[in-house]
Protein backbone atom coordinates (compact mmCIF):
# COMPACT_ATOMS: atom_id res chain seq x y z
CA UNK A 1 0.00 0.00 0.00
CA UNK A 2 1.25 3.28 -1.07
CA UNK A 3 1.88 6.16 2.06
CA UNK A 4 0.57 9.16 0.66
CA UNK A 5 1.34 13.16 2.59
CA UNK A 6 -1.61 15.12 1.92
CA UNK A 7 -0.61 18.64 2.11
CA UNK A 8 0.63 17.87 5.78
CA UNK A 9 1.48 20.68 7.71
CA UNK A 10 2.94 20.33 11.07
CA UNK A 11 3.67 23.26 13.71
CA UNK A 12 5.08 22.77 16.92
CA UNK A 13 5.33 25.40 19.62
CA UNK A 14 3.94 28.19 17.17
CA UNK A 15 6.57 27.35 14.76
CA UNK A 16 5.84 25.67 11.49
CA UNK A 17 7.90 22.46 11.08
CA UNK A 18 6.28 21.16 7.72
CA UNK A 19 4.47 22.92 5.52
CA UNK A 20 2.21 21.37 2.96
CA UNK A 21 3.99 18.52 2.02
CA UNK A 22 2.38 16.08 -1.08
CA UNK A 23 4.13 13.16 -1.60
CA UNK A 24 3.62 9.57 -1.99
CA UNK A 25 6.41 7.10 -1.17
CA UNK A 26 5.50 3.70 -2.65
CA UNK A 27 5.75 0.10 -1.44
CA UNK A 28 8.46 -2.28 -2.97
CA UNK A 29 11.01 0.90 -3.04
CA UNK A 30 13.43 2.32 0.13
CA UNK A 31 12.67 6.57 0.37
CA UNK A 32 15.38 8.52 1.83
CA UNK A 33 14.36 11.56 4.01
CA UNK A 34 17.51 14.05 3.06
CA UNK A 35 17.73 17.22 4.44
CA UNK A 36 19.73 19.98 7.02
CA UNK A 37 19.10 19.96 10.70
CA UNK A 38 15.88 20.96 11.82
CA UNK A 39 14.39 20.49 8.43
CA UNK A 40 11.56 18.54 9.36
CA UNK A 41 12.49 14.37 8.72
CA UNK A 42 12.12 13.18 11.89
CA UNK A 43 8.88 15.44 12.44
CA UNK A 44 7.77 13.84 9.32
CA UNK A 45 8.41 10.02 10.54
CA UNK A 46 6.55 10.77 13.66
CA UNK A 47 3.65 11.63 11.79
CA UNK A 48 3.63 9.06 9.49
CA UNK A 49 3.36 6.98 12.02
CA UNK A 50 0.66 8.93 14.16
CA UNK A 51 2.57 9.65 16.96
CA UNK A 52 1.68 12.87 16.23
CA UNK A 53 -1.10 14.57 14.81
CA UNK A 54 -0.77 17.00 11.55
CA UNK A 55 -1.78 21.18 11.88
CA UNK A 56 -3.36 20.82 8.05
CA UNK A 57 -3.46 17.93 5.50
CA UNK A 58 -3.21 14.15 6.61
CA UNK A 59 -1.24 10.53 6.20
CA UNK A 60 -3.10 8.03 4.22
CA UNK A 61 -2.00 4.45 4.04
CA UNK A 62 -3.51 2.45 0.90
CA UNK A 63 -6.41 5.46 1.12
CA UNK A 64 -6.93 5.04 4.98
CA UNK A 65 -6.07 8.13 7.38
CA UNK A 66 -3.02 5.70 9.82
CA UNK A 67 -4.53 8.22 12.83
CA UNK A 68 -7.87 6.22 11.95
CA UNK A 69 -6.82 3.10 12.23
CA UNK A 70 -6.63 0.84 15.66
CA UNK A 71 -3.56 0.83 17.65
CA UNK A 72 -3.00 -2.78 17.16
CA UNK A 73 -3.54 -2.74 13.30
CA UNK A 74 -1.37 -0.44 13.07
CA UNK A 75 1.58 -1.30 14.81
CA UNK A 76 1.50 -4.42 12.39
CA UNK A 77 0.75 -2.14 9.22
CA UNK A 78 3.91 0.67 10.37
CA UNK A 79 7.01 -0.44 12.15
CA UNK A 80 8.49 2.74 13.60
CA UNK A 81 12.20 2.51 14.88
CA UNK A 82 13.03 6.38 16.40
CA UNK A 83 16.44 8.15 16.39
CA UNK A 84 18.01 7.40 20.12
CA UNK A 85 15.51 4.33 20.70
CA UNK A 86 16.34 3.07 23.56
CA UNK A 87 14.92 -0.22 26.10
CA UNK A 88 13.68 0.76 29.43
CA UNK A 89 13.95 -2.98 31.23
CA UNK A 90 16.85 -4.44 31.43
CA UNK A 91 15.61 -7.80 29.84
CA UNK A 92 17.34 -10.66 27.24
CA UNK A 93 17.66 -9.49 23.93
CA UNK A 94 15.85 -12.01 22.48
CA UNK A 95 12.90 -10.36 24.65
CA UNK A 96 13.31 -7.18 23.26
CA UNK A 97 12.76 -8.29 19.74
CA UNK A 98 9.98 -10.59 20.79
CA UNK A 99 8.13 -7.03 21.68
CA UNK A 100 7.34 -6.73 17.94
CA UNK A 101 5.50 -9.97 17.43
CA UNK A 102 2.77 -8.10 20.44
CA UNK A 103 0.49 -6.69 17.18
CA UNK A 104 -0.09 -10.21 15.79
CA UNK A 105 -1.14 -12.23 18.85
CA UNK A 106 -4.15 -11.68 21.63
CA UNK A 107 -3.26 -10.25 24.62
CA UNK A 108 -1.33 -12.61 27.24
CA UNK A 109 -1.23 -14.87 24.05
CA UNK A 110 2.12 -17.17 24.09
CA UNK A 111 4.27 -17.08 21.05
CA UNK A 112 3.14 -19.07 18.32
CA UNK A 113 5.75 -21.11 15.38
CA UNK A 114 5.14 -18.02 12.92
CA UNK A 115 6.57 -15.67 15.82
CA UNK A 116 9.76 -17.57 16.27
CA UNK A 117 10.58 -18.13 13.00
CA UNK A 118 9.87 -13.96 12.68
CA UNK A 119 12.02 -13.16 15.71
CA UNK A 120 14.70 -15.77 14.86
CA UNK A 121 14.73 -14.22 11.15
CA UNK A 122 15.43 -10.40 12.27
CA UNK A 123 18.04 -11.67 14.51
CA UNK A 124 19.92 -13.23 11.74
CA UNK A 125 19.33 -10.27 9.42
CA UNK A 126 21.00 -8.26 11.83
CA UNK A 127 23.70 -10.65 13.58
CA UNK A 128 22.37 -10.36 17.15
CA UNK A 129 21.20 -13.90 17.12
CA UNK A 130 24.57 -14.41 19.56
CA UNK A 131 22.95 -11.79 21.80
CA UNK A 132 20.16 -13.40 22.17
CA UNK A 133 20.38 -14.15 26.11
CA UNK A 134 22.38 -10.64 27.39
CA UNK A 135 20.21 -8.42 28.83
CA UNK A 136 20.26 -5.28 26.45
CA UNK A 137 21.78 -2.61 28.72
CA UNK A 138 24.80 -4.89 28.57
CA UNK A 139 25.15 -4.43 24.70
CA UNK A 140 27.52 -1.72 22.88
CA UNK A 141 25.43 1.33 21.86
CA UNK A 142 26.18 -0.43 18.18
CA UNK A 143 24.53 -3.98 19.41
CA UNK A 144 21.41 -2.38 20.85
CA UNK A 145 20.96 -0.44 17.89
CA UNK A 146 20.89 -3.47 15.80
CA UNK A 147 18.49 -5.46 18.49
CA UNK A 148 16.12 -2.66 18.06
CA UNK A 149 15.79 -2.65 14.68
CA UNK A 150 15.83 -6.38 14.82
CA UNK A 151 12.36 -6.06 16.83
CA UNK A 152 10.72 -3.64 14.25
CA UNK A 153 12.08 -6.53 11.31
CA UNK A 154 10.09 -9.01 13.69
CA UNK A 155 7.06 -7.50 13.51
CA UNK A 156 6.83 -7.80 9.34
CA UNK A 157 5.16 -4.46 9.06
CA UNK A 158 4.16 -3.29 5.97
CA UNK A 159 6.35 0.04 6.00
CA UNK A 160 9.17 0.53 8.02
CA UNK A 161 10.23 3.74 9.05
CA UNK A 162 13.55 3.82 10.60
CA UNK A 163 14.90 7.69 11.99
CA UNK A 164 18.91 7.68 11.52
CA UNK A 165 19.14 3.92 11.73
CA UNK A 166 23.17 3.92 10.97
CA UNK A 167 23.52 5.60 14.00
CA UNK A 168 26.29 4.19 16.43
CA UNK A 169 26.75 1.42 13.80
CA UNK A 170 30.57 0.64 12.45
CA UNK A 171 30.89 0.81 9.07
CA UNK A 172 30.27 -2.78 8.37
CA UNK A 173 27.32 -2.72 10.35
CA UNK A 174 25.93 -0.06 8.39
CA UNK A 175 26.46 -1.37 5.39
CA UNK A 176 24.87 -4.59 6.54
CA UNK A 177 21.74 -2.66 7.63
CA UNK A 178 21.14 -0.89 4.77
CA UNK A 179 21.66 -4.07 3.08
CA UNK A 180 18.94 -5.48 5.31
CA UNK A 181 16.97 -2.73 4.57
CA UNK A 182 16.74 -3.20 0.90
CA UNK A 183 16.12 -6.75 1.61
CA UNK A 184 12.76 -5.61 3.38
CA UNK A 185 11.69 -3.50 0.14
CA UNK A 186 12.55 -6.62 -2.08
CA UNK A 187 9.53 -8.18 -0.33
CA UNK A 188 7.38 -5.73 -1.85
CA UNK A 189 7.56 -3.91 1.49
CA UNK A 190 7.94 0.08 2.15
CA UNK A 191 10.99 1.09 3.74
CA UNK A 192 11.24 5.04 4.51
CA UNK A 193 14.54 6.23 6.50
CA UNK A 194 16.32 9.48 7.57
CA UNK A 195 19.55 10.21 6.64
CA UNK A 196 22.53 12.19 7.15
CA UNK A 197 25.20 10.61 5.44
CA UNK A 198 24.97 11.40 1.71
CA UNK A 199 27.27 8.48 0.22
CA UNK A 200 24.96 5.61 1.90
CA UNK A 201 21.81 7.40 1.25
CA UNK A 202 23.18 7.55 -2.80
CA UNK A 203 23.57 3.49 -2.00
CA UNK A 204 20.29 2.33 -0.54
CA UNK A 205 17.41 4.62 -1.87
CA UNK A 206 15.28 4.52 -5.09
CA UNK A 207 13.52 7.25 -4.17
CA UNK A 208 14.46 10.26 -2.28
CA UNK A 209 12.49 13.26 -0.53
CA UNK A 210 14.73 16.47 0.02
CA UNK A 211 13.94 19.08 2.75
CA UNK A 212 14.84 22.78 3.11
CA UNK A 213 13.56 24.13 5.87
CA UNK A 214 10.67 22.33 6.20
CA UNK A 215 9.49 22.37 3.25
CA UNK A 216 10.08 20.04 -0.10
CA UNK A 217 12.95 21.06 -2.22
CA UNK A 218 12.66 17.95 -4.84
CA UNK A 219 11.51 14.52 -4.91
CA UNK A 220 11.21 11.57 -7.00
CA UNK A 221 13.97 9.11 -7.42
CA UNK A 222 17.31 9.22 -6.39
CA UNK A 223 18.88 10.00 -9.63
CA UNK A 224 16.00 12.77 -10.45
CA UNK A 225 16.86 14.40 -7.01
CA UNK A 226 20.19 13.59 -5.77
CA UNK A 227 22.28 16.01 -8.13
CA UNK A 228 24.53 18.88 -6.94
CA UNK A 229 22.31 21.71 -7.85
CA UNK A 230 19.89 19.65 -5.17
CA UNK A 231 22.28 19.61 -2.33
CA UNK A 232 24.39 22.76 -2.57
CA UNK A 233 21.09 24.21 -1.83
CA UNK A 234 19.89 21.96 0.77
CA UNK A 235 22.82 21.36 2.40
CA UNK A 236 24.98 24.55 1.66
CA UNK A 237 28.01 22.26 -0.01
CA UNK A 238 29.47 21.19 -3.08
CA UNK A 239 29.13 17.66 -3.60
CA UNK A 240 30.47 15.71 -6.72
CA UNK A 241 27.41 13.22 -8.21
CA UNK A 242 28.94 10.87 -10.45
CA UNK A 243 28.72 6.44 -11.10
CA UNK A 244 30.75 4.01 -9.99
CA UNK A 245 31.99 1.02 -12.47
CA UNK A 246 29.22 -0.81 -11.54
CA UNK A 247 26.19 2.22 -12.69
CA UNK A 248 25.32 3.01 -8.94
CA UNK A 249 25.03 6.78 -8.27
CA UNK A 250 27.62 7.64 -5.61
CA UNK A 251 27.63 11.08 -3.65
CA UNK A 252 31.13 12.56 -2.95
CA UNK A 253 30.58 15.81 -0.10
CA UNK A 254 33.76 18.15 -0.90
CA UNK A 255 33.16 20.84 1.67
CA UNK A 256 30.75 24.07 2.07
CA UNK A 257 30.28 25.80 -0.71
CA UNK A 258 31.62 29.17 -1.24
CA UNK A 259 28.51 30.34 -3.48
CA UNK A 260 26.03 29.82 -0.41
CA UNK A 261 28.19 32.31 1.24
CA UNK A 262 27.41 31.80 5.53
CA UNK A 263 25.31 28.55 5.44
CA UNK A 264 22.45 28.80 8.60
CA UNK A 265 20.87 25.30 7.77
Amino acid sequence: MELTLDGLGITLSGSAVLTDLHATLRPGRVTAILGPNGAGKSTLLRAAAALIAPTTGSVRLGGRDVAALGSRERARRIGYLPQGASVHWNIAASEVVALGRAPHRAPFAAPGADDYDAILQAMAATETTHLANRPVNHLSGGERARVLLARVLAGEPEWLLADEPLAGLDPRHQFDILDRLGDVAGQGRGVAIVLHDLFHAARVADDVLLFDRGRLLAGGSAAEVLTEANLRTAFGIDVRVERDAAGRLVCLPLGRSPACGDFDG
